[in-house]
């Protein structure tokens, strides 16, 4: 199992993911230039992008991939929003399933502030990966996911040390917490996954200002035991 990021924060997401036989892009809001040589000019072989929602740093560069025939994957709601159209669109339905390669997928409704979905992969080696960014909670529960891709973008001391020291305001506070996952929020998340088969966390979307990563990375690694990444 390969996972790449080739960026995560709110200027840009886009994760590399490949099981050794078919490559994928978890979202593409990196510039398509800046993607080709993140992955040193070998995108050919990308099976398709899987975008979340409409939002620039999720699907910057979905014009380009289509440009350069590769598929995109998206709910019907982010394609109008963003003007996608033609054959390399594909358009995903929450909860129902389709492959790529070897990859059996499923997307599944998180809770943003525009239409957006989480997406659940699975190879023939029984390797599950779980994409979920840009949600304010999840309502779902996971069991058997080998590699977790979860956002957090923020911790609650932080942030509202923010607030309180005007780095932000509180509008600003508002917004976050309503449309993105936090520390607090992650840790019940996880508690409420079976993690028996769980390699790793990665943790991607993480604000630079209105998170700390070493908090972030010592509570997890204190309440799960499990390896955490910081994408």
């Amino acid at each position: 199992m390969e996972i790449k990021p080739l960026a995560s924060s709110s200027k840009a997401n886009c994760i590399y993911l490949s099981d050794g036989v078919t490559p994928l892009l978890l979202d593409a809001g990196l510039r398509f230039r800046e993607t080709q040589r993140a992955l040193s000019f070998q995108v050919s072989s990308i099976r398709a992008a899987l975008i979340t929602h409409s939002h620039k740093d999720h699907c910057r560069a979905v014009a380009d991939l289509i440009k350069a025939g590769i598929d995109c994957r998206m709910l019907q709601q982010t394609a109008d929003e963003i003007g996608a159209s033609g054959h390399r669109v594909k358009i995903v339905e929450p909860k129902e399933p389709f492959r790529l390669g070897t990859w059996e997928i499923v997307a599944f409704e998180t809770v943003h502030d525009v239409p957006s979905v989480g997406y659940l992969l699975a190879n023939k080696n029984g390797e599950k990966v779980l994409y979920l960014t840009d949600s304010e909670y999840s309502p779902w529960k996971f069991i058997g996911v080998s590699h977790f891709l979860v956002e957090i973008n923020f911790d609650q001391e932080t942030i509202r040390r923010n607030v309180r020291d005007g780095i932000i305001d509180r509008e600003h506070y508002k917004r976050v917490i309503r449309s993105h996952f936090g520390l607090e929020r992650a840790v019940e998340f996880f508690r409420s996954c079976d993690l028996s088969n769980t390699q790793g966390l990665w943790i991607i979307h993480m604000s630079n200002k209105n998170a700390n990563e070493e908090r972030i990375k010592r509570t997890l690694h204190e309440q799960f035991g499990k390896p955490v990444y910081i994408a």
